[in-house]
């Protein structure tokens, strides 16, 4: 019986955790919502007038009968309605600016969130199912934070049976109340066709979004981001599509609300009208077929029913409560920890003083095990203590007492069989991952005591997929350095080998290279993705094999560019193909997390231990 108690105790809990939360993004905004509630305010004091001037018509009607007395009464009952719907527009457009800022606040305060999750992060959540939190959960709250009555509905039965009755009630009040309908019905249409131009800018503003979103939180994309130190300027490009998209929004919205503040208007004023009229037949009339008090009554507060349906009002609280669900899905991702952050006392690495030695100091890592793994872990653990071979897949570590040291101006080569840890390796250095024993430390310093930018700035990656933007080549080359001259740009595709190329491009370096650059071949891809790493000019080069799926006009041409790229820099390679490494100062060979055998090429050939037998495999003994 004590079961759903805490349950429910805990559920009530979390819905103030997330009203306090929602409330925290509107509180930047308090006075334009103060500003907002006294306007709704104001009009709903004024809209208390009309049904005093109603009862001052009846008693106009049913004494004197005085015709001035009751144009005066009628003037007020067009003025005031004329007020109160400009208030409301005023209002309207209030809270759809704030509704807006709200959601572009959200919205980048969770691209920011996810721009600083680990990678660990990505490589386990679908970039759907992130693209979905960012956009579809963020845009399914947006009718309730902007404008909670577009989500109400009116009846069609509810206007059937009322234009019903009024016929019944009294034909030419109703001729009257519908004679300006075809009026309006144009209205409608030449409104429908603006909002559709409108909508269809947004719906491209929308895409723009979910395409910087897929490109910058991919694996691939994050990557980028983080070994280029360019969290910042992927934030800013994100938050000025959020803005434009914001703008548009608000846009939309308005273009409707003047129509409908018409019709409010139309409907607000047509009471006057009805009361004119039929007062006029009993004033002026000859006693037969009038209008009688009751009728008249009766006629003006079925008006009201056709624009105001009490049944607007049922579905709001299903709305918000849909709304709160989406919420907690968005705060559930802006609450993760970030498990890779600067230090209190991180310091900055310059590049201009970066020597650029890496050490790894007995580094030992392991990625998370769900609880399924745990007991095969053990199980692992206790074959490897009677000296049975371990498979890799169930090794408690991916990485075991990791010890080498890459001096600046040197090659170190990474070899071993698939699943060794030579990726694992590399990603420690710029803390994508964090290790779980031991150190790594660039120019003595301990990675973990040094920030997150400075890292990704002194660090460059080429790899085997370059990823590209679709974008032009100049702004994927500019990347690596937002304020490079046009000069140093060429110099750095010259080194490249790929300024010639991009010459004979009907747009050169405007060229737009299609999503990930399908538009270039892979050795242009390739070589492309050297220039921005040449650019970037970095301390600290890793390098995994970016030539074993090119052909060998390609290979020449991208390992003349890598030999230059490597000149002055302390140079991590992941090497598939052996060819690639041979004058290697150091050969790290790698098997099942550990270094198993170091040496140049001569000295491991000499051996005959596996990198011998990884050589055999390739090309046959091969000896300098």
């Amino acid at each position: 019986m004590g079961g759903p108690e805490p349950d429910l105790s805990r559920r009530r809990g979390r819905e103030r955790q997330t009203l306090r939360e929602i409330a925290a993004f509107f509180a930047p905004y308090r006075w334009r919502l103060t500003g907002i509630a006294a306007l709704i305010l104001v009009s709903v004091s004024i809209g208390v007038v009309n049904p005093i001037l109603l009862k001052l018509i009846i008693d106009n009607l049913t004494g004197p009968q005085d015709l001035q007395l009751l144009w005066l009464q009628a003037g007020l009952m067009i003025v005031l309605p004329i007020i109160t719907s400009g208030l409301g527009v005023w209002q309207s457009w209030l809270s759809n600016v704030v509704g807006q800022r709200v959601m572009e606040d959200l919205r980048l305060a969770l691209y920011r969130h996810l721009q600083w999750m680990p990678l660990r992060f990505f490589t386990e959540t679908r970039t759907g199912e992130i693209q979905s939190r960012v956009s579809n959960d963020v845009g399914g709250v947006q009718s309730v934070v902007t404008d909670t009555a577009a989500s109400l509905l009116s009846n069609f039965a509810t206007v059937a049976t009322t234009v019903i009755a009024m016929w019944i009630l009294d034909w030419r009040l109703t001729v009257l109340s519908l004679g300006l309908l075809p009026i309006f019905a144009y209205i409608t249409y030449r409104v429908g066709k603006v909002r559709r131009q409108v909508s269809t800018l947004t719906q491209q503003s929308m895409a723009e979004m979910s395409a910087i979103t897929q490109e910058s939180l991919s694996v691939s994309g994050i990557l980028l981001s983080k070994t280029f130190g360019q969290q910042d300027a992927s934030i800013e490009r994100f938050r000025l599509e959020s803005r434009r998209l914001g703008d548009l929004q608000i846009r939309q919205q308005m273009i409707g609300r003047w129509f409908f503040a018409l019709i409010g208007t139309f409907f607000s004023i047509m009471p006057a009208f009805v009361y004119l009229l039929a007062g006029s037949l009993i004033i002026d009339g000859d006693g037969t077929d009038l209008p009688t008090i009751g009728t008249i009554v009766a006629f003006t507060t079925l008006q009201s029913r056709l624009f105001f349906p009490l049944g607007q009002l049922l579905n709001v609280q299903v709305e918000i409560q849909g709304a709160l669900a989406l919420f907690d899905r968005i705060f559930e991702y802006l609450e993760m920890e970030h498990e890779i952050t600067d230090a209190p006392d991180a310091v900055e690495l310059s590049p201009a003083t970066t020597r650029g030695e890496v050490r790894f100091e007995r580094v030992s890592f392991r990625y998370p095990v769900v609880p399924a793994q745990l007991e095969v872990a053990a199980e692992a653990a206790e074959a490897e203590a009677e000296g049975r071979a371990v498979p890799t897949q169930v090794r408690p570590f991916a990485l075991e007492e990791l010890d080498f040291t890459a001096r600046p101006g040197e090659l170190v080569a990474l070899v071993g069989p698939s699943g060794s840890g030579k990726t694992t390796t590399t990603y420690l250095i710029p803390r994508l991952y964090d290790v779980d024993a031991g150190a790594v430390r660039i120019d003595g310093v301990d990675v973990r005591n040094l920030t997150l930018q400075s890292l990704g700035r002194v660090i460059g990656f080429v790899t085997q997929e370059t990823y590209l933007f679709h974008d032009t080549i100049l702004a994927n080359l500019r990347y690596a350095k937002l304020d490079a001259s046009m000069a140093e740009i060429e110099e750095a595709a010259r080194a490249a080998a790929i300024h010639d190329r991009i010459g004979e491009l009907p747009d050169g370096y405007d060229t737009v290279v299609g999503e990930r650059g399908y538009k270039l071949s892979g050795g242009e891809k390739q070589r492309v993705a050297i220039a921005r790493v040449l650019l970037k000019d970095p301390r600290i080069l890793i390098l995994d094999e970016a030539t074993s799926a090119l052909d060998t006009v390609s290979e020449r041409l991208i390992q003349a560019a890598l030999q230059r790229l490597m000149v002055g820099r302390t140079t991590i390679a992941i090497a598939h193909r052996l060819s690639t490494i041979l004058r290697a100062d150091q050969i790290l060979v790698m098997s099942r997390g550990r270094i198993v055998e170091r040496g140049t090429h001569d000295e491991l050939i000499r051996r005959e231990g596996l990198y011998a037998k990884l050589s055999s495999e390739q090309f046959g003994a091969v000896r300098s």
